[in-house]
């Protein structure tokens, strides 16, 4: 018995050694090395959609001028990534979650998951991209939601290029478009958004249809749909895409041929584009919220501003921060795009969601 007694109190022992060991792994902070009286380093743990981009020498100057070592955690596309940040709030997987957009915001902020922090940085920014009173959530880029198409493609084929929404259900461009699921997208979300604003509830899924009978494509997020079947973006079979206004400057920019121009061109159909806003905010929970408060606001000042178009190809929302030549000569800025009120958004989005997925995925 006594044998038995030793051999349980040992196999505790083991368990509660592995338990710590793992939460010191949890907990980067927990740094035994330190000498003692000297700081602990501190890790901060940034969780992001799959599209987010900084240049190295950015994040370096960050990381030396602040001391802080960020460690970066991709979970997919935006909708993905928010859902996974939800599910895990009672042991958040990050202290920051960069990613969550304008089409997403009431969900984020129902779900009660951040913490508000008003930086001092937000006098910089328009009062227009701030869509949370209370801070939680804090603008750091927009886009355009559009159409992109490949110009040598119609040319090409003799065809004109679509100018509106309604002409992508006509048989002529059959087997031509793909586009994201609201369901897990943003930029699915944004287009689908679109459609409602300009056909209104009562006509969009009947353009859904049509647009089915004419052979869409409708792939999880932009990452597939733009660089698994889009013409431009990956060597696809499609040559229109739901992409971003911004997209024809990264044509140049990534081009390997030399091209000065971009292969893709915006469509920019009467009421068929959507803004979309990125935001970031500090996770509930998180023991680093000092870490946190300044990297939010190294985000939202102009070093990273200016980084952000030709690293995300999206615009700054920091008055102040400058654009590049590619911006400034490639980029468009719709002039009616569709507007959805955010109230109408956080009322509707489930049914209108669930009403798409019946027409299109079921």
């Amino acid at each position: 018995m006594g044998g038995k007694f030793l051999n349980k109190r040992s196999k505790i022992s083991v368990f509660l050694l592995l338990l710590w060991l793992i939460s010191a792994a949890c907990n980067p902070v927990a740094d035994l090395s330190a000498p003692p009286g000297q700081a602990k380093p501190t890790t901060l743990v940034v969780a992001t959609h799959d599209s987010f981009s900084v240049s190295d020498e950015v994040l370096a100057v960050f990381q030396t001028e602040s001391g802080i070592t960020l460690q970066f955690l991709a979970l997919g596309d935006a909708g993905e990534a928010l859902n996974k940040l939800i599910l895990s709030a009672d042991a958040p997987l990050a202290d920051v979650f960069f990613g969550v957009d304008n089409t997403f915001l009431s969900r984020a902020l129902n779900a009660d998951i951040f913490l508000p922090y008003a930086s001092p940085l937000l006098a910089q920014i328009p009062d227009e991209y701030e869509l949370d009173a209370q801070h939680r959530l804090l603008p750091v880029d927009y886009g355009f939601i559009n159409l992109n198409a490949d110009r040598g493609w119609f040319a090409e084929k003799g065809l004109a290029i679509p100018t509106t929404l309604e002409e992508l259900a006509q048989p002529a461009y059959k087997g031509l478009l793909v586009v994201e699921n609201p369901a897990s997208s943003s930029p699915g979300l944004a287009f689908l958004l679109a459609t409602i604003a300009h056909f209104g509830e009562d006509g969009y899924l009947d353009y859904w249809r049509a647009l089915r009978a004419n052979d869409v494509l409708v792939t999880d997020g932009w990452s597939a749909a733009y660089y698994e079947h889009f013409t431009v973006g990956g060597g696809g079979d499609r040559p229109l895409v739901v992409s971003y206004t911004s997209s024809p400057p990264a044509d140049v920019l990534y081009a390997t041929d030399g091209r000065t121009e971009p292969a893709s061109v915006n469509v920019n159909p009467p009421g068929g584009t959507f803004r979309q806003i990125e935001f970031v905010g500090i996770v509930a929970g998180t023991k680093q919220i000092a870490a946190a408060q300044k990297f939010v606001d190294f985000l939202l000042d102009t070093r990273f501003q200016e980084d952000i178009p030709l690293q995300m190809f999206v615009y700054p929302v920091n008055s102040s921060a400058a654009l590049p030549d590619l911006f400034v000569q490639f980029g468009e800025t719709p002039s009616d795009p569709a507007s959805v009120a955010p109230a109408a958004i956080e009322a509707n989005r489930e049914t209108w969601i669930n009403a798409w997925t019946d027409v299109m995925v079921r």
